[in-house]
């Protein structure tokens, strides 16, 4: 951390990343703190963060736009389940109509950060990625909306013999723009929400796509388009009609998750009944189709209007359910011992976590170690003043919960306002309170960074909710005074206020 040079400017507020969390943070200071100073570091060229790191074939995503879009922002489309550059397009209109982008600033990454309680302010150092350049930032706040996995890098597992395949590989996170597969012999590597989606989409174009899966995952059909949400918007107008089938749909995703945690075992019968009914007679749908945990121990995966299962059935993909042996010239050699002749390979093996960015953090010169924090209201840091982080629910659409928070954010900075405060850090009142990972979810790419991410306590405000209802009373109702978040005023504070 290069201390020693002069911040050259000073901010309330320095929002990390201009993806969906980020803007959101953005309305929700221009609207509830206006007198502020902030900016939104975004170390790629555009906004817009997942939406437009991502190119893959068939991109979009896999919960409804109405309660995945903002809540202060009806969705007009008529994608329910929005393509990519549907959902692109309204994130820029956000920023439009929030006038945002003079507070973003591109080619800024975050390298490092530093707390000083003295001076109750957060030292930055920054590197401007287009030219090199190093710059000083000093904020009051810094509010993490970096999303939770690395944008340099996806995951791919070590595959014996990937050197001597004769066709190419590609990363959905790396997608060459000039990638010709028209006509080609297609394998992807897979069973989640991007291999789902890629299936279906090159499966039009290409000679044949096989899907390479170890585990099964459970897949369900679900219309893209919304006619209810349609009708209440023709019925009650734009603004009134979204509200009231954002509601619907946060009751419905709800409810549904509720009766998989449930009731697995009836909703394991459920759900082979609804896929075999998509798939040809005959298939083996327990082979493909039926994961060996209970549905929502790891995320469903969505099949727009069954696309996955029609390009099964018009026999242009099929998939196969077997460990990978090796790569050969010709494609891949599986445990059983059958070859899968490919020219290109897509390994759609999931992503690289990564919590706030990869940043290294420091309070008072002490080095933050992750795994030894635990995570206040699902926001915070426990030992760490003025830090808030942007992180959204895996049972249902993210930025349901991305709203609650920057609200609950803006509650906060209001109140340390209006009573002289300038620091603000949780402690857990008992230091030997039990613990468990902040995201306890089964899926591989939690699972592998598991030991380097927050804790989570075994009580409220020290739970990571995931349930959105119990986060309105929480978040949205409830005080933000809590006798375990600690508010104090800084030495140099103090010495301003006596003279």
């Amino acid at each position: 951390m290069s201390g020693e040079r002069t911040p050259v400017e000073h901010l309330d507020v320095l929002v990390i990343g201009a993806g969906i969390s980020g803007i959101g943070a953005g309305h929700y200071l221009k609207e509830h703190h206006p007198e502020k100073g902030f900016a939104i570091l975004e170390a790629r060229a555009a906004s817009g963060g997942t939406w437009d790191l991502f190119r893959y074939p068939g991109i979009r995503s896999d919960s409804d736009l109405h309660t995945f879009g903002y809540e202060f922002k009806p969705w007009r489309d008529r994608q329910a389940i929005a393509d990519a550059d549907r959902i692109l397009a309204y994130l820029r209109e956000a920023i439009a109509e929030d006038d945002l982008e003079p507070h973003i600033r591109h080619h800024h990454r975050m390298v490092g950060a530093s707390w000083s309680s003295e001076e109750a302010r957060w030292l930055v150092d920054v590197e401007r990625v287009d030219t090199g350049e190093r710059v000083l930032l000093s904020a009051g706040w810094l509010f993490s909306a970096a999303g939770y996995y690395r944008y340099d890098e996806g995951y791919t597992p070590r595959f014996e013999g990937r050197e001597r395949f004769g066709g190419t590989i590609v990363h959905p996170q790396h997608w060459p723009e000039d990638l010709d597969y028209a006509g080609k012999r297609v394998v992807v590597i897979g069973s989640g929400a991007t291999a789902v989606t890629l299936v279906p989409a090159m499966a039009g174009t290409a000679g044949h796509v096989t899907m390479v899966q170890r585990t099964p995952t459970y897949v369900m059909p679900v219309p893209r388009g919304d006619a209810l949400a349609d009708l209440l918007r023709r019925v009650f107008g734009e603004e009134r009609g979204y509200r009231l089938a954002r509601r619907k749909n946060i009751w419905k995703g709800t409810a549904v998750w509720r009766f998989c945690r449930r009731f697995p075992r009836a909703s394991r019968r459920l759900i082979r009944r609804v896929v075999a009914s998509r798939l040809p007679e005959g298939y083996p749908v327990d082979e493909h189709f039926n994961p060996p945990y209970d549905p929502w121990d790891q995320r469903l995966c969505a099949a727009p209007d069954g696309d996955f299962f029609r390009a099964i059935r018009s026999g242009r993909a099929s998939v196969v359910t077997d460990r990978i042996a090796a790569f050969t010239e010709r494609g891949l050699m599986l445990e059983s011992g059958r070859e899968i002749e490919a020219d290109v390979i897509v390994t759609a093996t999931g992503l690289n976590l990564q919590a706030f960015g990869g940043v290294e953090l420091t309070v008072d010169g002490e080095p933050v170690r992750l795994a030894d924090t635990v995570a206040y209201k699902g926001m915070m840091l426990s030992g760490v003043p003025n830090l808030a982080f942007a992180i959204g629910y895996t049972n249902a659409s993210w930025t349901l919960k991305i709203g609650l928070l920057c609200e609950h954010f803006c509650r906060l900075l209001t109140h340390m306002d209006a009573h002289g405060y300038d620091t603000c850090r949780p402690e857990p009142a008992d230091p030997d309170m039990a613990t468990r990972p902040l995201l306890d979810f089964a899926a591989g790419y939690v699972r592998r960074a598991v030991d380097g991410l927050p804790r989570q306590g075994d009580r409220m405000p020290w739970l990571t909710s995931m349930s959105y209802h119990s986060d309105v009373t929480l978040l949205r109702v409830d005080d933000v005074v809590d006798p375990e978040l600690r508010f104090s005023r800084s030495a140099v504070s103090a010495r301003a206020v006596t003279t």
